[in-house]
């Protein structure tokens, strides 16, 4: 069983495949149980896997191709505008710096999982039959906004910004004492941990004590980290967290509530953690990212499928 996008994925998988010599298909494929498959890093420095800059300008196209089957549209835009963001910064004439991975056999017999991982993005795609899982899923961009030269005035990632710190001001003196929880962390407290742990985040105020309004713009701000995922991706992280009430989000925020001044928030519900910090380089260094507690590395998927395939062998 398969479905469109799950489709459209192999067939992306091994088009870029297909296209590579031996030597680059070994470093570009992997076991789908290969060790360091939790593996991961948003810091600059190599990867696992074949990187951009060893690609012609056809194999990276290709590349590229697979990241957009892997976001929606707004998130393949944002994941590119990454890409190029670090060409701009480091003056690079092309946008080298990220590293493909394939681990496992792109067909719908078995789980496989791929994988584009470099400076401020990791894009974490696990397919099981007809199913996907699209996290950990991590966007970042240093500077957040570019503020002299040929590209002044550009911004990346500022609706996540924008839009916590639009929420944040509606709230009454009561609800701030509650949701802003003191000095901000460093960069996200989850880091590049293989499990999140909810219990590192800081809670912040509840969904059921914030106004309708108020309810609504949080909802917004999940469905922005969510909206970066194909749109089936994002429709079944939502019944999930209906499923397992989501009235139970809470946000909570720590830092100035100005812009240019450091700070963090974070959404923590029973299924899912966004978080995001802006405290490096002035304010003005991003990292973000959606964590699932039970979809990681698609671990609720392959779970539901090995407890099928199990029972199948032994009826």
């Amino acid at each position: 069983m398969t479905t469109p996008l799950a489709q459209a994925m192999s067939e992306a998988a091994l088009g870029l495949l297909h296209a590579l010599t031996p030597g680059q298909h070994a470093a570009a494929t992997g076991p789908f149980n290969t060790p360091d498959h939790r593996e991961w890093t948003y810091y600059s420095g190599p990867r696992a896997g074949l990187a951009l800059a060893d690609m012609s300008a056809h194999q990276r196209d290709l590349a590229l191709a697979l990241l957009d089957t892997g976001c929606s549209a707004a998130g393949a835009k944002t994941a590119r505008a990454i890409i190029e963001l670090d060409a701009i910064t480091r003056g690079a004439a092309e946008e080298g710096h990220y590293w493909i991975r394939v681990l496992g056999s792109p067909h719908p017999r078995n789980p496989w999982a791929w994988r584009i991982n470099g400076h401020h993005l990791a894009v974490h795609t696990t397919v099981v039959g007809a199913l996907i899982s699209s996290t950990p899923l991590f966007f970042g961009a240093k500077p957040a906004h570019i503020t002299h030269g040929p590209h002044a005035g550009l911004r990346t990632l500022h609706r996540e910004e924008d839009m916590a710190r639009a929420l944040l001001h509606t709230f009454d003196g009561t609800q701030r004492d509650t949701a802003i929880i003191g000095l901000p962390p460093e960069d996200i407290i989850t880091r590049a941990d293989p499990l999140a742990d909810p219990t590192k985040v800081p809670i912040g105020l509840s969904y059921a004590g914030m106004s309708s309004t108020q309810q609504e713009q949080l909802r917004d701000l999940v469905s922005l980290y969510l909206g970066r995922a194909p749109q089936p991706v994002a429709d079944r992280a939502w019944q999930d967290a209906h499923d397992h009430d989501l009235t139970a989000a809470t946000f909570a925020w720590a830092g100035s509530d100005q812009p240019g001044q450091g700070h963090y928030y974070a959404v923590r519900a029973p299924t899912f953690l966004l978080e995001y910090d802006n405290t490096q380089q002035g304010a003005n260094h991003i990292h973000s990212v959606w964590r699932s507690f039970r979809g990681d590395w698609g671990a609720d998927l392959l779970a539901q499928h090995f407890e099928a395939h199990h029972r199948r062998s032994n009826s």
